[in-house]
Protein backbone atom coordinates (compact mmCIF):
# COMPACT_ATOMS: atom_id res chain seq x y z
CA UNK A 1 0.00 0.00 0.00
CA UNK A 2 2.71 2.62 1.16
CA UNK A 3 4.66 1.79 -2.58
CA UNK A 4 1.73 2.48 -3.95
CA UNK A 5 1.28 5.45 -2.27
CA UNK A 6 5.00 6.65 -3.11
CA UNK A 7 4.65 5.94 -7.33
CA UNK A 8 1.41 7.45 -7.34
CA UNK A 9 3.02 10.61 -5.74
CA UNK A 10 5.68 10.11 -8.36
CA UNK A 11 7.97 9.98 -4.88
CA UNK A 12 11.63 7.99 -5.59
CA UNK A 13 12.21 6.14 -3.01
CA UNK A 14 14.77 2.40 -2.04
CA UNK A 15 12.43 -0.34 -1.99
CA UNK A 16 13.84 -2.86 0.04
CA UNK A 17 12.44 -6.45 0.55
CA UNK A 18 13.58 -8.51 3.40
CA UNK A 19 14.21 -12.15 2.24
CA UNK A 20 13.02 -14.62 4.76
CA UNK A 21 16.27 -15.60 5.89
CA UNK A 22 17.66 -11.95 5.98
CA UNK A 23 14.91 -11.56 8.45
CA UNK A 24 17.19 -12.54 11.37
CA UNK A 25 19.28 -10.39 11.03
CA UNK A 26 17.15 -7.15 10.87
CA UNK A 27 14.33 -7.59 13.24
CA UNK A 28 15.94 -6.76 16.47
CA UNK A 29 16.78 -3.33 14.19
CA UNK A 30 12.95 -2.51 13.73
CA UNK A 31 10.80 -0.80 16.78
CA UNK A 32 8.25 -3.63 16.69
CA UNK A 33 10.20 -6.62 15.90
CA UNK A 34 8.13 -6.42 13.10
CA UNK A 35 8.28 -5.06 9.10
CA UNK A 36 6.91 -2.86 7.51
CA UNK A 37 9.22 -0.33 8.39
CA UNK A 38 9.65 3.39 6.23
CA UNK A 39 12.71 5.33 6.93
CA UNK A 40 12.41 8.58 6.71
CA UNK A 41 15.96 10.75 7.53
CA UNK A 42 17.32 7.59 9.55
CA UNK A 43 14.44 7.52 11.39
CA UNK A 44 12.62 4.35 11.59
CA UNK A 45 8.76 4.44 11.26
CA UNK A 46 6.58 1.54 11.86
CA UNK A 47 3.53 -0.18 11.27
CA UNK A 48 1.65 -0.37 8.12
CA UNK A 49 -1.31 1.95 8.27
CA UNK A 50 0.84 4.75 10.43
CA UNK A 51 3.36 4.17 7.37
CA UNK A 52 0.58 4.95 4.78
CA UNK A 53 -1.41 8.11 6.78
CA UNK A 54 1.85 9.61 6.93
CA UNK A 55 2.53 9.27 3.31
CA UNK A 56 -1.18 9.70 2.81
CA UNK A 57 -0.97 12.93 4.53
CA UNK A 58 2.33 14.15 3.06
CA UNK A 59 1.01 13.80 -0.64
CA UNK A 60 -2.10 14.55 -0.60
CA UNK A 61 -4.36 11.62 -0.27
CA UNK A 62 -5.94 11.43 3.04
CA UNK A 63 -9.25 13.35 2.02
CA UNK A 64 -9.96 16.90 1.15
CA UNK A 65 -11.06 17.67 4.65
CA UNK A 66 -10.94 16.64 8.15
CA UNK A 67 -14.36 14.38 8.12
CA UNK A 68 -13.07 12.93 4.37
CA UNK A 69 -10.10 11.85 6.42
CA UNK A 70 -12.05 10.87 9.53
CA UNK A 71 -14.23 8.58 7.03
CA UNK A 72 -11.14 7.21 5.06
CA UNK A 73 -10.14 6.36 8.79
CA UNK A 74 -13.22 4.65 9.53
CA UNK A 75 -13.18 2.71 5.80
CA UNK A 76 -9.05 1.72 7.29
CA UNK A 77 -10.58 0.11 10.72
CA UNK A 78 -13.57 -1.60 9.05
CA UNK A 79 -10.83 -3.55 6.82
CA UNK A 80 -8.92 -4.18 10.00
CA UNK A 81 -12.05 -5.62 11.71
CA UNK A 82 -12.41 -7.27 8.52
CA UNK A 83 -8.99 -8.58 8.52
CA UNK A 84 -9.31 -9.91 12.12
CA UNK A 85 -12.40 -11.77 11.58
CA UNK A 86 -10.95 -13.73 8.97
CA UNK A 87 -7.78 -14.40 10.77
CA UNK A 88 -8.67 -18.17 11.96
CA UNK A 89 -8.64 -19.05 7.90
CA UNK A 90 -5.45 -17.12 7.56
CA UNK A 91 -3.78 -17.70 10.81
CA UNK A 92 -0.88 -17.79 10.36
CA UNK A 93 -1.07 -17.87 6.63
CA UNK A 94 -0.20 -21.25 7.50
CA UNK A 95 -3.81 -22.96 6.62
CA UNK A 96 -4.23 -21.26 3.25
CA UNK A 97 -0.77 -21.91 2.41
CA UNK A 98 -0.31 -25.00 3.69
CA UNK A 99 2.23 -24.47 6.29
CA UNK A 100 -0.06 -25.74 9.15
CA UNK A 101 -2.58 -28.62 8.90
CA UNK A 102 -6.47 -27.45 9.41
CA UNK A 103 -9.80 -28.37 7.53
CA UNK A 104 -9.05 -25.34 5.19
CA UNK A 105 -12.15 -26.25 3.07
CA UNK A 106 -14.49 -26.03 6.40
CA UNK A 107 -12.49 -22.71 7.59
CA UNK A 108 -13.16 -21.22 4.37
CA UNK A 109 -16.82 -21.64 4.17
CA UNK A 110 -17.35 -21.07 8.04
CA UNK A 111 -14.86 -17.88 8.70
CA UNK A 112 -13.52 -16.57 5.36
CA UNK A 113 -17.01 -16.99 3.31
CA UNK A 114 -19.10 -15.35 5.92
CA UNK A 115 -16.80 -12.52 6.81
CA UNK A 116 -16.93 -11.69 2.93
CA UNK A 117 -20.89 -11.82 2.72
CA UNK A 118 -20.97 -9.95 5.70
CA UNK A 119 -18.20 -7.26 4.58
CA UNK A 120 -17.94 -6.84 1.16
CA UNK A 121 -21.24 -5.46 0.24
CA UNK A 122 -20.75 -2.77 2.71
CA UNK A 123 -16.97 -1.50 0.93
CA UNK A 124 -19.56 -2.20 -2.80
CA UNK A 125 -22.45 0.25 -1.30
CA UNK A 126 -19.52 2.91 -0.26
CA UNK A 127 -18.50 2.83 -3.82
CA UNK A 128 -21.48 3.49 -5.51
CA UNK A 129 -22.55 5.87 -2.94
CA UNK A 130 -19.25 7.93 -3.30
CA UNK A 131 -20.12 8.70 -6.56
CA UNK A 132 -16.17 9.48 -7.78
CA UNK A 133 -15.16 5.30 -8.59
CA UNK A 134 -13.17 5.74 -5.39
CA UNK A 135 -13.98 5.06 -1.53
CA UNK A 136 -14.55 9.01 -0.62
CA UNK A 137 -16.15 11.75 -2.69
CA UNK A 138 -13.00 13.65 -3.60
CA UNK A 139 -10.86 11.03 -5.48
CA UNK A 140 -8.45 8.26 -5.16
CA UNK A 141 -6.91 8.15 -1.26
CA UNK A 142 -4.71 5.72 0.37
CA UNK A 143 -7.21 3.42 1.25
CA UNK A 144 -7.92 2.93 -2.20
CA UNK A 145 -4.54 1.03 -2.85
CA UNK A 146 -5.16 -0.99 0.27
CA UNK A 147 -8.53 -2.70 -0.95
CA UNK A 148 -7.24 -2.90 -4.49
CA UNK A 149 -4.34 -4.76 -2.97
CA UNK A 150 -6.73 -6.89 -0.62
CA UNK A 151 -9.30 -7.75 -3.89
CA UNK A 152 -5.98 -8.51 -5.37
CA UNK A 153 -4.52 -10.92 -3.22
CA UNK A 154 -7.84 -12.85 -2.53
CA UNK A 155 -8.14 -13.36 -6.02
CA UNK A 156 -6.06 -15.65 -5.92
CA UNK A 157 -7.93 -17.97 -3.48
CA UNK A 158 -11.25 -16.64 -3.21
CA UNK A 159 -12.10 -15.79 -6.69
CA UNK A 160 -15.32 -17.74 -6.80
CA UNK A 161 -16.75 -15.30 -3.71
CA UNK A 162 -15.17 -12.06 -5.70
CA UNK A 163 -17.10 -13.06 -8.78
CA UNK A 164 -19.49 -11.72 -6.79
CA UNK A 165 -18.63 -8.00 -6.01
CA UNK A 166 -18.46 -6.92 -9.86
CA UNK A 167 -17.81 -3.15 -8.36
CA UNK A 168 -14.67 -4.38 -5.71
CA UNK A 169 -13.76 -6.15 -8.97
CA UNK A 170 -13.81 -2.54 -11.24
CA UNK A 171 -12.42 -0.67 -8.09
CA UNK A 172 -9.22 -2.93 -8.37
CA UNK A 173 -8.97 -2.81 -12.07
CA UNK A 174 -9.78 1.31 -11.99
CA UNK A 175 -6.74 1.75 -9.32
CA UNK A 176 -4.33 -0.43 -11.09
CA UNK A 177 -5.00 1.36 -14.53
CA UNK A 178 -4.02 5.13 -12.67
CA UNK A 179 -0.72 5.95 -14.69
CA UNK A 180 1.51 6.17 -12.42
CA UNK A 181 0.44 2.78 -10.76
CA UNK A 182 0.22 0.71 -13.64
CA UNK A 183 3.85 0.80 -14.89
CA UNK A 184 4.58 -0.42 -11.07
CA UNK A 185 1.88 -3.40 -11.16
CA UNK A 186 3.47 -4.60 -14.18
CA UNK A 187 6.82 -4.57 -13.35
CA UNK A 188 7.11 -5.11 -9.00
CA UNK A 189 8.43 -8.48 -8.27
CA UNK A 190 5.59 -10.74 -7.48
CA UNK A 191 4.08 -11.84 -3.85
CA UNK A 192 1.95 -14.00 -2.65
CA UNK A 193 0.47 -10.91 -0.12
Amino acid sequence: MSRLILHYANVPFEDVRITKDDWANYKNKTPFGKMPVLEVDGKPLAQSFTIARFLARKHGLAGKDDWESAQIDAIADFMKDFATECRPYFRPYGVVSGRIEGDKDKLYDEVFKLCMDKSMPILEKLLKESGSGFVVQSGVCWIDFFIANAVESMEGFAADLLGNYKELLAHKERVYSLPQIKTYIASRPKTPF
